[in-house]
């Protein structure tokens, strides 16, 4: 029996790779962090930049004990200050006390990337508040230029952070003015993303609106309850109340796959500022829950202090997280458990409703291409307290889903305990915990005959 043909748009190799990253870190990190600003102004002497015990080591361990599986480093941000010895400026480290001017942020994070088994991304600014001719096309060759430095000079880069925030007013060199740029041409994005896919072809493109993965339109941590990982290329322009929220939605018959990455800091900025606190347990699990479990992939900020160290306060915050993490959604009770469907594919037990509990991502189960709704049925064995559900399609085949409901088992009576309209790269719905000896999932609506690799059951 044949697979289904694929519903169109699908992912490709890399955004597959992206979606079971699933949980990655940023590092915010710059003059700012000595300045105590959000948006340095470009007028920053090198000389503030000067952490007394700068240790990627402890950002990497940090992130690693957390369960993320990567970090972004912000290279450069929108002040022109450069981590790394950029041969094309005077503003970076190689002009700042830190090391007598010999050091590297970008080498040393990368290196303890690599030490702690993460996969190490980079941010670099397109906007340059420091730079004389930012605005004029002088500046578009220095970018490029400082772009092919990071993405030859440092090993793989396993994504590429474009900032959507462009011209306004700055220091420009001493100029000391305002300038405006026409984002979407100016700095001729589709060559960089070029150089990108030349230089590091496994990279994946981050910007507002794509190439390869989309910003969810909000700083807040949450995805929107319907989340496609599809879009029409072209037309978004953030800062649009419905530019934003289709972001956030995606678009149902989107004709590219641009799924949304969902980027919050743990505390209230982005740079770290000694009067701000990390986020409460409570909020981070909200995060959690409404990004990861909407489908995206949780790009969750832990700001360096100007000792160049994740704070005390911030880790205790990770492991307590961690560890409630683990005990919420460490157990899963469908594991290897028997399950049953309405349909499978031509009977075939290549498709069979089994494949849901089997832990191989290769595996899935379907229907015959005509049946748009179906139901599959897991048996627990025995009455289990459950709190939460795990959904997720088989992205190689595209996203189907449009509408959906889970069912358990409660005293021979069957009891709708959640709702939803997309599943994606993956649901997550929790609810107050109930003793059930079988679950099911309804398939209300699929835009094609739906797929399901995973059905997790988990216990608190």
């Amino acid at each position: 029996m044949q697979p289904p043909v694929p519903h169109l748009p699908v992912p490709s190799e890399r955004q597959l790779r992206w979606h079971d990253l699933e949980f990655y870190g940023f590092l915010h990190f710059t003059v700012n962090t000595f300045t105590d600003k959000e948006w340095g102004y470009g007028d920053e002497s090198p000389g503030v930049f000067n952490p007394t015990a700068l240790d990627a080591r402890q950002w990497a361990r940090t992130a690693r004990e957390a369960g993320m599986r990567g970090l972004i480093l912000t290279a450069k941000h929108h002040d022109g200050f450069c981590l790394w010895p950029s041969r094309y400026t005077e503003h970076s480290v190689k002009n700042c006390p830190w090391k007598g001017g010999n050091g590297d942020v970008v080498r040393e994070f990368v290196d303890a990337c690599a030490e702690f088994d993460l996969q190490a991304g980079l941010y670099l600014s397109p906007w340059d508040r420091n730079h004389a001719e930012y605005g004029r096309p002088a500046y578009v060759e220095y970018y490029r230029n400082q772009l092919e430095e990071l993405l030859t000079q440092y090993g793989e880069i396993f994504e590429v952070w474009f900032d959507g925030a462009n011209g306004g007013d700055g220091y420009y060199g001493g100029a000391r003015e305002t300038r405006r740029i026409d984002a979407q041409t100016y700095y001729n994005f589709p060559a960089l993303w070029a150089l990108v896919r030349e230089l590091q072809p496994n990279a994946i493109l981050f910007s507002d609106a794509g190439p390869d993965i989309r910003w969810v339109g909000n700083e807040a941590g949450y995805a929107s309850a319907t989340c496609w990982a599809k879009m029409h290329p072209g037309g978004i322009a953030p800062g649009k109340v419905d530019d934003l929220n289709r972001l956030g939605w995606g678009e149902a018959d989107g004709t590219e796959w641009r799924p949304a990455e969902v980027d919050v800091s743990i505390r209230p900025g982005w740079f770290h500022h000694p009067h701000e606190a990390p986020r409460p347990l409570d909020e981070l699990f909200a995060i959690h829950d409404a990004s990861i479990g909407r489908g995206c992939c949780l790009l969750l900020n832990l700001p360096p202090d100007r000792r160049g160290l994740i704070p005390d306060d911030d880790i205790a915050r990770l492991r307590e997280y961690r560890a409630a993490l683990d005990a919420r959604y460490g157990h899963d009770a469908a594991a290897g458990k028997p399950a049953a469907a309405s349909e499978t594919r031509g009977d075939a037990p290549v498709f069979a409703a089994a494949n849901v509990t089997d832990g191989n991502t290769d595996t899935y189960w379907t229907v015959n291409d005509d049946t748009r709704a179906a139901t599959l049925t897991v048996d627990l064995g025995e009455p289990t307290r459950v709190t939460a559900i795990r959904l997720e399609e088989y992205l190689p085949l595209g996203q189907r889903v449009e509408a959906f409901s889970v069912e358990l088992r409660v005293w021979d009576q069957w009891l709708e305990t959640a709702v939803g309209t997309t599943i994606g790269p993956r649901r997550l719905l929790t609810f107050p915990a109930l003793k059930t000896d079988q679950v099911r999932i309804r398939i209300h609506r699929a835009q094609a005959c739906p797929t399901l690799k995973r059905v997790s059951v988990y216990t608190a």
